[in-house]
């Protein structure tokens, strides 16, 4: 009668699935460090074959997506978890759109502020020295 193979079976499944885990955790480092990812490299940080790495589809799909990520990439990669989303450029996008208008309002501000300066200071050119009473001096506000 054969032995029980419930050992056996069980033995495998954790092999199986500590080197899954040791294949993921050097995928997850490799994209949080931003180094290029191949899958020679994911196989041998992680102690495993190139070979299985291509039996395993989730493992093959993610290694080939960060892999084309990185290689578009002229600078070095970002992590994934640090990649900016639509959104977040979305919202950066529009407070520079209204940091743009505030400045273009206080530009206007500050030009109509010099142009009343500087006819002022025409004004009192010529309306006499600047020593004679109704001589008025003019400061021009920073807001």
């Amino acid at each position: 009668m054969p032995a029980d193979p419930t050992p056996i079976i069980r033995a495998a499944r954790q092999r199986h699935e500590l080197t899954r885990a040791k294949a993921v955790k050097a995928l997850r480092e490799l994209d949080r460090t931003g180094t290029p990812i191949t899958f020679e490299l994911v196989a041998r940080i992680a102690g495993v074959s190139r070979s299985w790495l291509y039996m395993q589809p989730d493992i093959r799909t993610d290694i080939s997506r960060l892999r084309d990520t990185t290689r578009r990439a002229s600078a070095p990669s970002i992590p994934v978890t640090q990649r900016a989303t639509a959104e977040s450029l979305r919202r950066r996008l529009e407070a520079t759109h209204e940091r743009i208008r505030q400045l273009a309002e206080e530009n206007q501000r500050l030009r109509r502020q010099l142009a009343q300066a500087l006819g002022d200071s025409r004004a009192a050119r010529t309306s006499g020295p600047p020593n004679q009473p109704g001589h008025a001096s003019t400061t021009i506000e920073p807001y």
